[in-house]
């Protein structure tokens, strides 16, 4: 049966403009400054008070700002992620400015025997360690916790750790590319250490990315923790269904490759 708009709430209705409004402005799709209320409520056949609620959603967000008798407009533009290739933060925002490392530590230590098993190494080897706190000019966008297998990292560390991705600096090291990237996202809240860090509010959604990358001959090389700030990136792809059998199936077009 369909549903009669008329029996939608307005709390409801406010979210699916604030939605679409969301995704116009990530795509570049509205004009900045937004269309008057009026204009809004024309175009998505609803009242000024839900047009009102959307936009104070946004505006909770930090996405739009609103002056009294001016109007609203974009207070901040997010940046598109892309999940359908191997890639360091430095190639995924090439064009938007650049990308520099803030090294907060670079060390050699004995792992915890998770990151040990997840690296394939023993129970008495080592790792190098790295923590980065990544800009984009001087906005920051990550906080990166990384794990390197032994041999790659003691090279790792004699690199310019500043500017480069950790993905380059390993083909530059093994003189060939990476073959892939096992890639989990989730949101959390910020804490009090990784909000201050990234400069954003306490309680704030981040992105963590938890990404163990290979090189080509299925070794395991690179075990890596990003906190993003979710208020800034957007993770994005294509998904395309396939079939096996009677089995149907949502497909990543890029299996086994993540972006970095």
């Amino acid at each position: 049966m369909t549903a009669n708009p008329a029996t939608i709430r307005k709390a409801d209705r406010a979210r699916q403009v604030a939605d679409l409004l969301r995704q116009q402005i990530h795509c570049g799709q509205c004009p900045d400054p937004l269309p008057t209320e009026t204009e809004l409520a024309t175009e998505f056949s609803i009242s000024r008070n839900t047009v009102r609620e959307a936009l104070a959603l946004l505006r909770d967000e930090g996405l739009v700002g609103r002056v009294p008798r001016v109007g609203t407009y974009v207070a901040q533009r997010k940046y598109d992620h892309g999940l359908d290739s191997l890639r360091g933060l430095k190639e995924t925002l090439r064009g938007h400015g650049e990308v520099r490392n803030e090294v907060r530590a670079a060390l050699r230590l004995t792992p915890p025997p998770a990151v040990a098993r997840r690296l394939g190494l023993g129970t008495d080897e080592t790792v190098v360690y790295l923590e980065r706190l990544r800009y984009l000019g001087d906005l920051p966008l990550s906080l990166d916790h990384t794990y390197l297998a032994p041999d790659i990292g003691e090279q790792v560390l004699d690199c310019d750790l500043g500017s480069q991705d950790i993905f380059a600096l390993i083909e530059q090291i093994g003189g060939r590319p990476l073959g892939q990237a096992d890639l989990a996202v989730e949101a959390i809240t910020a804490d009090i250490h990784s909000a201050a860090t990234l400069q954003a509010p306490e309680g704030s959604a981040l992105l963590l990315l938890e990404r163990l990358t290979y090189l080509a001959d299925g070794r395991p090389v690179d075990l890596e923790y990003i906190r993003m700030r979710g208020d800034r990136i957007t993770l994005r792809d294509s998904l395309f269904r396939t079939t096996e059998g009677n089995d149907w199936r949502l497909s990543h077009h890029g299996v086994g490759r993540s972006a970095g």
